[in-house]
């Protein structure tokens, strides 16, 4: 008896010991979960997929065209539709699957979107930025993606008024900072979060005349903002697929105030006016 209740004692002190082995191993399962979850509900990295290009043409005499399509699984599709600075430009879809979405990417941009559907939705109507080809961009989420779903869409665009005459190039005697694309460089005032302390963001300045051009931001994680000014005012940004957010800008004296969701900016005239 002495023997048998030894050997039950110690059986006892190895379940024991080992008992918080198992709940650390319990305790591991939630963040793994939590980013499965996330990975799953991401859009897809499109660097990484296939992607098919179709150029969009308006008939004569019309100011819309319609296209209707069906992809599957990691399969996306760019809609090419050239158009004009200040032209006005109405995107929407309708679609039989709802992870799926389109986003719209600038003139020379091939990963950082203007709009981006899955925040905001299958409608899209503003005034564009700048002259060339946007990119519709048709896509299914990554969730969505993964189970190899398909959705068939039905996409509308309509370019209506007139394009802006092209700015005038900046002054022969504004020069390029050496081995830049910019005309200054420097550092602004900015925050990232509304409870962060102001702290400084370097810059680079692509100049127009008359007060336009675009000023490009390196925040603290490395990433960039571009600010685009015409005539001496801020008048948009470009919006990535990781912190998009309403874009708002006001005077104070020499100063533009830009905010972009939670981020701040300072930027002085002298940036895009030079001197």
């Amino acid at each position: 008896m002495s023997l048998l209740r030894d050997t039950s004692l110690a059986l006892c002190g190895k379940l024991d010991e080992e008992a918080p082995v198992v709940m650390r191993h319990a305790s591991s399962i939630a963040p793994l979960l939590a980013s499965v979850f996330l990975a799953l509900s991401a859009p897809p990295t499109f660097a990484e997929n296939e992607i098919r290009t179709e150029q969009v043409h308006f008939k004569p005499g019309t100011s819309s065209a319609t296209v209707k399509g069906k992809i599957r699984g990691y399969e996306i599709v760019d809609y090419l539709l050239e158009a004009g600075k200040g032209q006005s430009m109405n995107v929407s879809m309708a679609t039989d699957n709802l992870s799926s979405y389109f986003n719209i990417l600038a003139p020379g941009e091939n990963e950082v979107a203007m709009f981006i559907g899955s925040t905001n939705g299958n409608q899209y109507e503003g005034t564009l930025p700048k002259n060339g080809d946007y990119k519709i961009r048709v896509y299914l989420m990554r969730n969505a993606a993964r189970r190899n779903e398909t959705a068939e869409y039905r996409l509308e665009m309509t370019i209506t008024g007139a394009a802006e005459k092209a700015s005038t190039p900046a002054p022969s005697g504004d020069a390029l900072v050496k081995g830049t694309d910019f005309h200054a460089t420097g550092n602004i005032p900015c925050t990232m979060t509304v409870s962060q302390p102001a702290g400084s963001c370097p810059f680079g300045v692509k100049r127009q005349a008359n007060g336009s051009g675009t000023v490009i931001i390196t925040k603290p994680d490395g990433r960039t903002r571009a600010i685009f000014f015409e005539k001496g005012t801020a008048t948009g940004s470009d919006v990535s697929e990781a912190d998009p957010g309403d874009f708002k800008a006001e005077k104070q004296g020499d100063l533009s105030i830009v905010r972009i969701g939670k981020e701040r900016y300072e930027i002085p005239d002298a940036v895009i006016f030079g001197g």
